[in-house]
């Protein structure tokens, strides 16, 4: 039976998708929820999985196509077998696997008997990232097939030999590699990704319509370093997570923001919205570009919820798994440039919020102390705010009352 692959239901907020990537090719088999076609939005990739165990059909829209919500891609028939591999171009080969495609596992055989692991789309990207073997990993799946989780654990326990030979001097986040071809001056033109073109609208659209100005100030991480490092231990071992500086900062913002509304505001049209909540957004770097998945309600959060969150969105951003409602909403956000090893920058706003923190690189620095010259731990801070909604008073207050925080962590338990 024949049953038509349609595009996912897009949210109100989304127009419109592009095809990013068939994972299957049309006289391919495939198992029932497994990944065929990746549908590319502004916002997140959504992914359409097979409904049935059987084959792909016809492939309607290519790769790079524009796609509405719930328009038909492709055609799948149910129940049939097909190739283990894509169907090959030219008519003697397409004869010649007509007889092993009686079923599902003869198509599975000569994968399993030439002692080639089967993995899932998901699991062989997260091994070719990090230069993993596939035939290094026991798989746990079905019929011996390799899962996402069954990579991951290979490289949270160091068994890969080619984990080991991946460049640790290649910083998180680097932009990926292009291959510009040869010659004595070359070039590649390259169009935008649908994530990369939302980015850079929002980033201009935000330059041009707001009031942009920014404020800096320095923090003594040392408070916080030492009272990490007195806890680091017992904070994993009860939690679970470990203890890192994000859920400091994102507890101290917290605080700050319920004692100035003004920062924890948008603005809409000629209106200026105030919350009585936090949601605070973390700019996250994947390899698709700059997302900024929210925590929710983080008055409500511990450091170790938020901590948890921070990972778990981690995960997700670095897998695609990213959905629309992590990203929507958010009163206030922050980024985090010292990853990177920035020293200071100025972040942009992250409309139609009127605010986003920046911090940097913790590099130590001598600093006057009581009269004495004093080796310290020390971050520049940035706080980028619109000039329209919070008055140059209300930032700077806002930026020191983080500093002040952070510098005595007791003041965030306390509320002093």
């Amino acid at each position: 039976m024949s049953t038509e692959i349609k595009a996912p239901v897009f949210p109100e907020s989304v127009a419109e998708g592009t095809v990013a990537t068939w994972h299957k090719q049309p006289g391919e088999a495939c198992s029932r929820d497994e990944l065929i076609v990746d549908i590319e939005t502004d916002k997140v990739v959504l992914e359409v999985v097979a409904p049935a165990d059987g084959v792909i059909e016809e492939v309607l829209k290519g790769e790079g196509d524009t796609v509405e919500s719930g328009e038909v891609v492709g055609k799948f028939k149910e129940g049939a077998a097909g190739d283990s591999k894509p169907a090959a171009k030219d008519d003697s080969k397409k004869e010649e696997s007509k007889p092993e495609a009686t079923s599902e596992k003869s198509s599975e055989a000569p994968a399993k008997s030439s002692g080639e692991a089967i993995l899932s789309p998901a699991a062989r990207k997260l091994a070719e990232e990090n230069g993993i073997d596939p035939d290094a990993i026991e798989g746990t799946g079905k019929d011996g097939r390799v899962t996402k989780e069954d990579v991951q654990n290979h490289i949270d326990t160091g068994k890969s030999s080619g984990a080991a030979s991946t460049p640790a001097s290649k910083p998180a986040g680097d932009m990926p590699q292009v291959d510009v071809g040869s010659g004595e001056r070359p070039e590649k033109r390259v169009p935008m990704t649908r994530l990369r073109a939302s980015i850079a609208k929002r980033l201009v659209n935000a330059q041009q319509t707001a009031a942009m100005l920014t404020t800096f100030n320095e923090v003594n991480m040392g408070p916080v370093m030492e009272l990490r490092k007195q806890y680091k231990e017992s904070f994993e071992k009860r939690h679970g997570v470990k203890l890192g500086f994000m859920s400091f900062f994102t507890k101290a913002a917290t605080e700050a923001l319920k004692r100035f509304p003004a920062v924890n505001a948008s603005i809409d049209g000629n209106d200026m919205v105030y919350h009585g909540y936090q949601d605070i957004g973390i700019a996250v770097s994947s390899d698709r570009g700059l997302v900024v998945p929210v925590v929710r309600d983080t008055d409500a959060l511990g450091l170790a919820d938020i901590e948890k969150k921070i990972v778990e969105y981690g995960t997700k951003a670095k897998d695609g798994k990213l959905g629309i409602e992590d990203m929507t909403g958010g009163t206030f956000t922050i980024t985090n440039g010292g990853i990177f090893g920035s020293l200071i920058s100025t972040p942009i706003l992250n409309p139609p919020q009127t605010a986003i923190l920046g911090m940097h690189k913790i590099q130590e620095r001598p600093m006057a102390v009581n009269g004495k010259v004093e080796i310290q731990p020390m971050m520049y801070l940035a706080l980028s705010y619109d000039h329209r909604m919070i008055d140059g008073k209300e930032a700077v207050q806002f930026l020191v009352a983080i500093k002040e925080m952070l510098e005595d962590p007791a003041r965030i338990l306390l509320d002093v």
